[in-house]
């Protein structure tokens, strides 16, 4: 979306100019009363109606984002007084208070980050030339001193009077977030219109916040795509937050308010570590939380009966504590930060609850693209495996599983961080090798005594070895289910595949805990030799 100036601006013309006239010296306490007026009329943004407009839709200003994100009195703001570039349809004689973007450092849970918020109400957050130059030299500051940077979202896009210099500004972002990824956590923000060009900067970030009702992204807007196509289309159903959060896979945090949004953002900032070269600090260590969550509890004696792995989690982990990543995308699968003993892991699960916790296009592509963040940032990885293989049917095929499934193998197997496995019942096929078997070099797999290794379920499989027998048979469904228990007795249990080595340990549930935090800490300095070379090629 490109926007022009909107009309609440106020002409800079004749009220700075005599700043610069043939003047007398002014003293020290002018020049601090002049630098005070400055500073009012630059902290005004857009001006009392700009402001007003603004909270009429339910949004905070910019400098209140700030506030209520970082640590109190936290917040130094840089560049105040950054005028911009425009020359051309007489923007020469407008005031943009600091470019219409506020840049700065300030802490979260006392760590240091940088930031950047998008002031709608000046410009509607257009980007020009020195609006860009602000976000790159805060990217760089962030780069320079290896500390987190966040940046808040809301503009109407790129400022059409400025012509090339404001792609320009797009570009020389775009390839700062490539630069700096898995190198410092990127966390983008989207509380107002994100469009056009604009989107793909949240797009190469680490995590994405929407809020309902006031984020919207898309490429192109309801309007262009009702001239092009004929297609009518409101900007919520078209890229609003619950949009992005359930059906495209786009963001990884959806909030209810903005108020909630900076919330989850604290709390994700105390689990994951301020650079790459740094580990994520621990906490206290603390058993789980609330006895409900105790394993024997959660898992049923029926194989059949689904449950939630998210109770399995939470049996496990550090005061139950589990931060859910993308919980309204590929609910098939749940990815999510944790503590075991005090240090944050990464947990990656599927969820019987959803399809069977099977893997497809949407699971693989959410599952993939959180293995590598945490091996990029050191964050030790847990698996949970219960799924029956890939998803099949023609839709799938033609999706591209072949492709997307394969990113899972390829981020496990590039993974250097510990990787430790739990199967807890199914692992059939494909999806065995894929959730982190040993054979994608996981350092322990362990797997609880109702766990089912094998090429397929026993039903489909007996169906195919014992096809003569069942046919011949005078009762075939008698001799089926026969054949199935054979099967399973032979081929459907952990201990086949612990007989070769591939299971480490076949445990009870209530070992789980002690185990996988014991596997954690034996492998926690672990060294893994990679072959020399540039890069790999991912399936992307």
């Amino acid at each position: 979306m490109i926007v022009s100036l909107s009309a609440y601006e106020e002409s800079a013309a004749g009220r700075n100019n005599v700043l610069f006239t043939n003047q007398k010296p002014m003293s020290l306490s002018s020049k601090s009363s002049d630098l005070k007026r400055r500073m009012q009329e630059a902290l005004r943004g857009g001006g009392d109606k700009a402001i007003q407009k603004q909270k009429a839709t339910g949004k905070l200003t910019a400098r209140e984002r700030i506030i209520a994100l970082l640590d109190a009195k936290s917040f130094h703001e840089y560049d105040l007084f950054v005028e911009h570039a425009g020359r051309d349809f007489e923007m020469s004689d407008k005031y943009l208070p600091g470019d219409g973007v506020i840049t700065g450092t300030g802490t979260i849970n006392n760590y240091p980050v940088c930031i950047f918020a998008q002031d709608f109400t000046v410009a509607g957050g257009s980007l020009g030339y020195m609006h860009a130059k602000k976000i790159t030299k805060i990217m760089d500051h962030a780069m320079k001193l290896k500390i987190p940077l966040i940046g808040i979202n809301d503009s109407g896009g790129a400022r059409i009077q400025e012509g090339v210099n404001s792609l320009a500004g797009y570009g020389e972002i775009f390839y700062r977030n490539t630069q700096a990824s898995g190198v410092i956590p990127q966390i983008s923000v989207i509380l107002g219109p994100c469009a056009g060009g604009a989107v793909y900067s949240p797009a190469l970030t680490d995590f994405v916040f929407v809020v309902d009702k006031i984020s919207k992204m898309f490429i192109t807007g309801p309007e262009v795509i009702k001239t092009v196509l004929g297609e009518e289309i409101s900007m919520e159903e078209l890229g609003g937050a619950r949009v992005q959060a359930e059906i495209t896979g786009n963001v990884h945090f959806f909030a209810e308010s903005e108020i909630e949004c900076f919330e989850q953002i604290k709390k994700l900032c105390s689990f994951i570590p301020w650079n790459n070269l740094k580990k994520a600090d621990p906490f206290p260590k603390k058993p789980p939380r609330i006895r409900q969550y105790s394993l024997d509890k959660v898992f049923p004696t029926n194989p059949r009966q689904p449950y939630d792995v998210k109770d399995v989690i939470r049996g496990i982990c550090d005061d139950s504590d589990f931060l859910e990543v993308m919980d309204l995308f590929a609910q098939n699968i749940v990815i999510g930060f944790a503590r075991m003993n005090g240090y944050t892991v990464g947990f990656v699960a599927n969820q019987p609850l959803v399809l069977a916790g099977v893997l497809d296009v949407d699971s693989s592509d959410k599952a993939a693209r959180f293995i590598r963040y945490c091996d990029a940032f050191s964050i030790p990885l847990v698996t949970l495996v219960d799924l029956p293989g890939y998803l099949p049917g023609v839709d799938q095929e033609h999706a591209g599983v072949i492709r997307h499934g394969a990113k899972v193998l390829y981020a496990y197997s590039e993974a250097t961080v510990p990787k430790i496995t739990v199967i807890t019942r199914k692992a059939y096929g494909g999806g065995y090798i894929a959730m982190c078997s040993s054979h994608l070099r996981a350092d322990f797999v362990f797997a609880w005594p109702t766990a089912e290794i094998a090429v397929m379920g026993p039903e489909g499989a007996a169906n195919i070895i014992f096809r003569n027998e069942i046919k011949e048979a005078e009762n075939p469904d008698e001799m089926r289910k026969l054949k199935i228990k054979e099967y399973k007795e032979k081929f459907a249990n952990p201990f086949v595949a612990a007989a070769y080595g591939y299971v480490d340990a076949v445990i009870s549930p209530e070992e789980t805990r002690d185990m996988v935090i014991h596997a954690l800490a034996i492998s926690a300095d672990k060294k893994v030799d990679v072959p020399l070379k540039k890069h790999g090629i991912p399936p992307f």
